[in-house]
């Protein structure tokens, strides 16, 4: 596992933002550097998205990289003692003992990136992403375009009825709204559903 001799400065980064704002294209962007600059890297997603592969970390345009879905975030601290780089995608749907894996990897020297939405449907911080972006060293928001005025979208409205927390789901279930589609978009689900 870890050497006590290791003088690497670990990090936290965290990418967040609504579907379709390029959370999980910039974390590939970010882990291929990596790569390039010959760091070893240890990927990981949680075991429920297999939206577009099992294995795989995939943007919704398509780019992808190898990843290892687990179930839970403290399988992410059973890395090889040379990995420089972890990568974290769909980070809401981890509990919240990523924020302390996440900040025992920083302290391992381990720099860890994190890409995940930042609040749920119902605009409300979802997961650990609040408390991830509160102990990150550089927070990135990234947005969307509004598919109704194109203004920049920063909320997931959902367009299915189905209020769990986590429908997984593509453009069929999920339109990028700023903020003022966003509000007229849930008044009228709102006035629907009485």
């Amino acid at each position: 596992m870890f050497s006590e001799n290791n003088n690497r400065g670990g990090c936290i980064e965290v990418v967040c933002g609504s579907m379709f704002s390029g959370k999980t294209e910039e974390l590939i962007r970010r882990l291929r550097r990596a790569q390039f600059a010959n760091l070893k890297i240890a990927i990981f997603k949680p075991e429920i998205d297999n939206r577009y592969s099992d294995v795989e970390v995939v943007s919704h345009d398509f780019h992808k990289i190898t990843s290892k879905p687990i179930k839970d975030a403290a399988a992410m601290l059973d890395i090889d003692d040379d990995v420089r780089v972890v990568g974290v995608d769909e980070a809401q749907f981890f509990g919240d003992n990523l924020v302390e894996v996440a900040q025992e990897l920083a302290d391992r020297g381990v720099r860890v990136i994190v890409a995940g939405l930042d609040t749920d449907f119902l605009g409300k911080p979802f997961g650990p992403m609040p408390r991830l972006m509160a102990v990150a060293e550089e927070v990135r928001k990234v947005h969307a375009i509004c598919v109704r005025c194109g203004n920049l979208a920063n909320h997931s409205h959902r367009l299915s009825r189905n209020r769990d927390l986590v429908v997984l789901g593509e453009k069929d279930v999920y339109e990028p709204l700023c903020r003022r589609c966003y509000n007229a978009a849930m008044a009228e689900d709102a006035a629907n559903a009485e």
